[in-house]
């Protein structure tokens, strides 16, 4: 079994903080919309438009919170924005009305599309560069153990089903990122770097990293696959009993908590990020395949067939991890780390919100040609990102050294 303590040093104090607050938020992602349309008496429609403005007002705010954190500092940025995120989640538990909803999501969303971006800068001024991509493998391993925990005591709640009980979670997830911000203080300082007189968000004009971001987005489809797709092909288009969507959650939560560093290693430059995404594409290809034959099957043969697919999108979500989080460090340039992981990150925003969307039709209005498609769209992002990453790492004022650009095509 891998080692899942991160070493000693600066690297276990950010997993430390990664592990607080990702329990309170295990514990709101399986309570939050039950809360919203059982005790605050939101329409589930007002709740996915409320939740969508608010991301997308996230996304926008990333890349100039990114900017602060690398200009300012990037502790003491993620250390307000951690304290931040905790105060709109405290302000969910008066919130009465769809208005006050939409604010106080909006506040969540930016502060912690800015905390993202922050913590990427504070480890790349804590961490060596070769290490980065090992370290961020450790945090993921921690953040999955946090959300399996938060997700239990969010269980409890549900089968509760009392107001108390849900403001109790929303409770302990304001004060998880409380204690996260504390534990952020432990950590050294890192300098800010000086702004550059005429600069003003750089990344915005790099449109290189802006091809890369794009199609890393693509790839991040996989993530509302697991949480939406595939729940709606079991129910709507296979005989598979409804508990299997719980399982396959836990059977991917745990591998990657399990073998995401292992995996990790073999990820060392961009080089070996684009060819770690490249067998990502293929087993993602081929997963898909395998979800598709589920349907009209036996319901033990599709779950034998599903299990077996979840196994192997699992192999390729934390691939497609490790190399993306290698390009998004690699390609950004000295002193606008900040500024760059505020704009990679918006990936994930784009993929949750335009992928439910995007899933639902494929899956559910396709079938089996919906996800032949799917999987042909993954495999073609994945060999499309090989040429884009050389091309944007040739435009890089500092040269990346040839080693690590000479095989990613």
């Amino acid at each position: 079994m891998p080692n899942l303590l991160s070493p000693a040093g600066p690297q276990r104090t950010l997993a430390l903080a990664q592990l607080t607050n990702s329990l309170g938020d295990g514990a709101y992602y399986v309570t939050s919309t039950l809360y919203f349309t059982h005790v605050v008496g939101l329409a589930p429609a007002r709740i996915g438009l409320g939740l969508t403005v608010a991301w997308a007002v996230g996304s926008v705010a990333g890349v100039p919170l990114g900017r602060v954190a690398d200009r300012r500092g990037p502790r003491g940025t993620a250390v307000l924005l951690a304290l931040a995120t905790g105060a709109a989640v405290a302000s969910f538990l008066v919130v009465r009305d769809f208005l006050p909803f939409l604010a106080a999501a909006c506040l969540y969303a930016t502060a912690q599309s800015g905390l993202a971006a922050a913590r990427q800068a504070l480890l790349a001024g804590l961490v060596a560069e070769e290490e980065r991509t090992g370290v961020l493998a450790h945090l993921q391993s921690t953040l999955n153990a946090g959300l399996a925990v938060g997700a239990a005591l969010g269980g409890l709640a549900l089968s509760a089903g009392t107001r108390s009980a849900y403001l109790g979670v929303f409770a302990i997830d304001a004060l998880s990122f409380l204690l996260c911000a504390l534990v952020l203080l432990r950590l050294p300082a890192v300098a800010p770097v000086p702004a550059v007189r005429g600069a003003k968000f750089e990344v915005l004009r790099d449109r290189p990293y802006a091809v890369v971001t794009l199609l890393n987005a693509v790839l991040l489809l996989r993530m509302p696959l697991l949480s939406l797709g595939l729940p709606l092909w079991i129910t709507e288009r296979t005989d598979a009993p409804e508990w299997l969507v719980s399982a396959l959650f836990l059977l991917n939560t745990g591998a990657v908590m399990l073998f995401q560093v292992r995996t990790a290693r073999s990820v060392t430059g961009l080089a070996t990020a684009a060819r770690a995404i490249r067998r990502s594409g293929a087993l993602m290809l081929v997963t898909c395949g395998i979800f598709a034959l589920s349907a009209g099957s036996s319901p033990w043969v599709a779950v034998t067939v599903l299990v077996g697919g979840s196994v192997l999108l699992v192999a390729a979500e934390m691939l497609q991890s490790a190399g993306s989080w290698q390009l998004g460090f690699g390609l950004a340039p000295a002193g606008h780390i900040g500024e760059y992981q505020g704009f990679f990150g918006t990936g994930v925003t784009v993929a949750r919100t335009l992928g439910p969307l995007m899933l639902t039709a494929l899956l559910v209005g396709m079938g089996a040609m919906g996800w032949l498609l799917l999987g042909g769209l993954f495999l073609g992002a994945s060999y499309a990102l090989g040429p884009v990453t050389r091309w944007a790492a040739g435009t890089r004022r500092e040269p990346v050294p040839p080693s690590a650009v000479a095989q990613t095509v």
